[in-house]
C-alpha cells in the first residue's frame, strides 16, 4: 500500500500560491504534486546539512578563538608603581609606599617598626607595598605585601607576636622566596610584644588586633595580588605562631575560605583565660621577699633535675624530655638540707610554688579549668612568667589594665578569678579563637598542621592539647574525623616557637624560625624540601591530596647558627603517636627514628584528663 500525499501536495500548494503571492520564483511551480513532494524532501535534507555544516563551523570558530591570541581580553599586570595600584583600592585604603625591590636587595621600616626592627636582606626579586586601611572612625590598620617576580600562584599570611603592632616583614621573606604573595598586618598600632598601653580605653583598636585587621588585610592583599599579576590567586596559606597562632585559628573559625592550609604554632588561643592566667601564675611567685619566692637563677637548678628523671621515659636517654606525660618527678632531690647551697636548691615553700606552676590551675570562683599548666622541661623559660621583680608579665597584668578593666592603675594584688568570667563574658577585641566546631573549614577542603614546643614556658604545650581534643569533641570523638584535614605535633625541647636550651631539632620552617636565624634565611637551611619544611609539606598536603605523617626537625650546634654545623634531626609524629628509636644508628640520625603509622580506627576518645572541667 503505498502513503497517502494528499495532504503533503496540498501544503506544497498553499506554499506554491504564497509563493506566488509574494513574487517568490520558486521552482517548486514547475513541478506536478507528486514531484513537489520528493523536492521539498531533498531541500529539507540540504537545509539539515548546512545547519550541520554552519554548527560545525561555529564550533571551530571557538576553538580557534580560545586558542588564538585574539580573543577575550585579559587582565593585564601591573607595574610596581603607586599610578598602577591607586585607582584598584577601595575606599579608605591608601598607598604609603611602593617600592621595586632588586634580586639580593632588602626591604623593611628598621628601627620604626618597634617589634619587628630587623629588615630581611637576600630577598628575591619583588615588589613591596605598604597600605594603610581607615577601619573605624577611630582606628586604622597598615600592612604590607610582597609580590615576588617568580611568583608561583599562591598567597600566604603571616601573624604576629604577643601585643606586637607591626608589619612583621621578617617573616614575610620566606613567603617571597617560596614565591608566594605574601602580607603581614600591623594589628593597627605599633608597639613591643609586651606594649599594651595602646588599648586602654580604644575598643576598636582592640578589635583589630582581635581579628580585624588581620581579616581586612587578607581580603585586600588578595585584591591587590590578583589585579598585580593579572590572574587568580590558586592556593592560600597562613603561617603563625602565639598571638599568630590564635590569629590564624581565630580566621578559619570565623572566615574558612580565608586559607586552604594553615601551620598553626604555639596558639595562644584562649585569650579570656590565658592571659588572667599569666597573671595568677605571676602571682605564685611574688612579692620577691617572700619564702614561697624562686630566684630565677634557680629555674636550671629545677630544669636540670628535671632532664636527668625524666629523659628516659620515653626509652632513650638523650637529654630532650620527650614524654614529661610519663615522669612521676620526685622532688626531694632538690630539697635543702641543713647544710645545703641555697643557690642549688629549694626549701619547702619553694618547692610548693613550683608545684602550682606544672599543676593545671582551677578557678577558686567556680571550679572550671582557668588554663593547663606548664609541662616539665619548661623550667629554662620560666623566667617569662615568674622572672618579675615586682609585677607579674605585662602580658597578663597588661591585658587586665588595658584591655579587661580599663584602669592603667589597677593593682595586680586585687587579682582574683571572678576576672575570668568577666573576660568570658566581654571578650575584649573579641579575641578568643574558642570555637570547636570548624566543619566549614573541613567541608571546602581546608588542612591545619598545629604544633607546640614541649618544652614552652610561656603558653602551655597542654593548651594546644586541650584546643586539639576539644576539636575532636566536636567532631564525635573519633580521631579519624579530624586527622584527615588536621594534624597536630608536639615538638620536645622546643620553647615557645622556637629554640631550645638541650639543642633537640627544632626548626621545620616554622613562623619566627627563619628570621631567629638570620635577617636573610628562609624554609629550613640546607633542607629546603617537603621532608623537613612544614609549609612546603602543606602545600603537598593541599594541592596533592599527600597528608603531612611526619615531618623532620632539625637543629644545629649552635641552634641558631646554621654555619655552625648540623647537630642532629628527628621526625616528629602527629598526635597521639611519638617517634621511637629504632634501636639502631646515630640518636641524632632521623633514619634512627620511625613514626608509627596513624590510624585512629574510629575510636572515640575516653576519659581525657580535661573532661574533669
Amino acid at each position: 500500500m503505498q502513503p497517502s500525499v494528499t495532504g503533503e501536495s496540498s501544503k506544497v500548494q498553499e506554499a506554491a500560491k504564497q509563493e506566488e503571492t509574494t513574487g517568490g520564483t520558486s521552482q517548486v511551480l514547475a513541478l506536478p504534486a507528486k514531484g513537489r513532494s520528493r523536492h521539498i524532501h531533498v531541500k529539507a535534507w540540504v537545509c539539515g546539512i548546512v545547519t550541520i555544516l554552519v554548527s560545525i563551523t561555529a564550533i571551530a570558530l571557538a576553538v580557534w578563538a580560545a586558542a588564538s591570541p585574539i580573543g577575550p581580553p585579559k587582565p593585564k599586570p601591573l607595574k610596581c608603581d603607586k599610578a598602577s595600584f591607586t585607582p584598584i583600592l577601595p575606599s579608605g585604603a591608601t598607598l604609603e609606599q611602593v617600592t621595586a625591590v632588586p634580586e639580593g636587595g632588602s626591604f623593611g621600616e628598621g628601627a620604626a617598626n618597634i617589634p619587628y626592627p630587623t629588615n630581611p636582606t637576600d630577598l628575591p626579586e619583588l615588589c613591596a607595598l605598604t597600605v594603610r586601611v581607615v577601619s573605624s572612625p577611630t582606628s586604622f590598620y597598615r600592612f604590607g605585601l610582597f609580590l615576588p617576580a617568580a611568583w608561583q600562584g599562591r598567597f600566604l599570611a603571616v601573624g604576629n607576636g604577643g601585643f606586637a603592632g607591626g608589619i612583621n616583614w621578617l617573616d614575610m621573606a620566606p613567603g617571597a622566596h617560596y614565591g608566594m604573595a605574601t602580607v603581614s598586618s600591623d594589628l593597627g598600632h605599633n608597639s613591643s610584644v609586651t606594649g599594651l598601653s595602646w588599648a586602654l580605653n580604644q575598643p576598636e583598636m582592640r578589635t583589630d588586633w582581635g581579628w580585624r585587621a588581620l581579616h581586612g588585610t587578607i581580603v585586600l592583599g588578595k585584591q591587590l595580588s590578583s589585579a598585580y599579576y593579572g590572574k587568580s590567586i590558586a592556593h592560600s596559606y597562613y603561617n603563625g605562631c602565639s598571638t599568630g597562632g590564635r590569629q590564624g585559628l581565630k580566621e578559619i573559625q570565623n572566615f574558612p575560605d580565608s586559607f586552604d592550609g594553615a601551620l598553626i604554632g604555639a596558639p595562644a588561643w584562649w585569650t579570656s583565660h590565658l592571659n588572667n592566667d599569666v597573671t595568677r601564675v605571676g602571682i605564685y611567685n611574688l612579692p620577691v621577699s617572700d619564702p614561697k619566692h624562686i630566684p630565677t637563677p634557680l629555674f636550671s637548678v629545677i630544669a636540670d633535675e628535671v632532664v636527668r628523671q625524666c629523659d628516659s621515659a620515653d626509652g632513650v636517654t638523650d637529654g630532650i624530655v620527650t614524654s614529661p606525660e610519663l615522669c612521676t618527678f620526685d622532688f626531694s632531690p632538690l630539697l635543702c638540707g641543713p647544710f645545703s647551697n641555697t643557690s642549688a636548691c629549694l626549701t619547702q615553700a619553694q618547692i610548693a610554688t613550683a608545684k602550682k606552676v606544672y599543676n593545671d590551675a582551677i578557678s577558686t570562683a567556680d571550679g572550671s579549668l582557668v588554663y593547663p599548666g606548664l609541662t616539665l622541661s619548661s623550667e629554662d623559660q620560666w623566667y617569662i612568667l615568674l622572672g618579675g621583680a615586682t609585677d607579674p608579665s605585662p602580658f597578663g597584668v597588661g591585658y587586665e589594665r588595658n584591655f579587661l578593666l580599663n584602669d592603667a592603675n589597677w593593682d595586680w594584688r586585687k587579682y582574683n578569678d571572678s576576672l575570668i568570667k568577666l573576660a568570658e563574658q566581654t571578650d575584649p577585641g573579641n579575641s578568643t579563637a574558642a570555637k570547636f566546631d570548624i566543619h566549614p573549614y573541613k567541608d571546602r577542603g581546608g588542612k591545619i598542621f598545629m604544633y607546640h614546643g614541649v618544652a614552652d614556658g610561656l603558653v602551655p604545650t597542654k593548651g594546644s592539647e586541650y584546643y586539639y581534643n576539644k576539636t575532636i569533641e566536636a567532631f564525635g570523638g573519633k580521631l579519624d574525623d579530624v586527622t584527615d584535614f588536621f594534624r597536630f605535633f608536639l615538638i620536645p625541647g622546643m620553647q615557645h616557637c622556637w629554640s631550645t636550651p638541650v639543642n633537640a631539632p627544632y626548626n621545620i620552617a616554622g613562623a619566627f624560625q627563619a628570621g631567629a636565624m638570620g635577617s636573610g634565611q628562609w624554609s629550613v637551611p640546607g633542607f629546603k624540601d617537603k621532608d623537613h619544611d612544614a609549609v612546603l609539606a602543606m602545600v603537598e598536603w593541599v594541592e596533592h591530596g599527600k597528608p603531612i605523617d611526619q615531618i623532620v626537625a632539625s637543629t644545629w650546634r649552635s641552634p641558631l647558627n646554621a654555619s655552625s654545623g648540623l647537630s642532629g634531626q628527628r621526625p616528629l609524629c602527629p598526635w597521639p603517636l611519638k617517634a621511637t628509636y629504632n634501636g639502631a644508628g646515630e640518636v641524632s640520625a632521623a633514619s634512627s627514628w620511625s613514626c608509627p603509622k596513624l590510624s585512629g580506627g574510629g575510636i572515640r576518645l575516653k576519659k581525657p584528663w580535661w573532661s574533669w572541667w
